[in-house]
């Protein structure tokens, strides 16, 4: 049997958030890509694991901060001012390190762009 490509992107994804947990210490960075936009959750799920996580911080690139005359916003350049913006959300908020969730994503392009757009903004992954 033929596995699609959503099915074994779920499957990888699963295999990673079995060992990655978000902390209040350390909450989870999560990467949700679409052919358009680029969405980042900064997530804690372990203040209430019945209900679910609780959302510490969210950007996309789907506001009008980020938005310019373009069609498709999940690029590099927009990957990089993305990754920026979470970094001084977190700084904001006081938190200094996170758990970096790339959601069954091969860590290269978007990804990679971001997650070193969040280092350089001084916080640890």
């Amino acid at each position: 049997m033929k596995r699609s490509k959503e099915l074994r992107k779920e499957i990888r994804h699963l295999r990673i958030r079995k060992r990655i947990i978000g902390t209040a210490e350390r909450p989870r960075l999560c990467i949700h890509k679409t052919l358009k936009h680029i969405y980042a959750t900064v997530s804690d799920d372990t203040t209430n694991p019945e209900k679910g996580a609780i959302t510490i911080a969210s950007v996309s690139t789907n506001t009008k901060d980020m938005k310019q005359d373009k069609k498709s916003f999940c690029n590099i350049a927009c990957a990089k001012k993305l990754g920026t913006a979470v970094g001084k959300i977190l700084l904001e908020k006081g938190i200094s390190q996170v758990v970096f969730d790339r959601a069954g994503y091969p860590y290269h392009g978007c990804v990679k762009t971001i997650a070193e757009a969040v280092r350089e903004t001084g916080v640890r992954i």
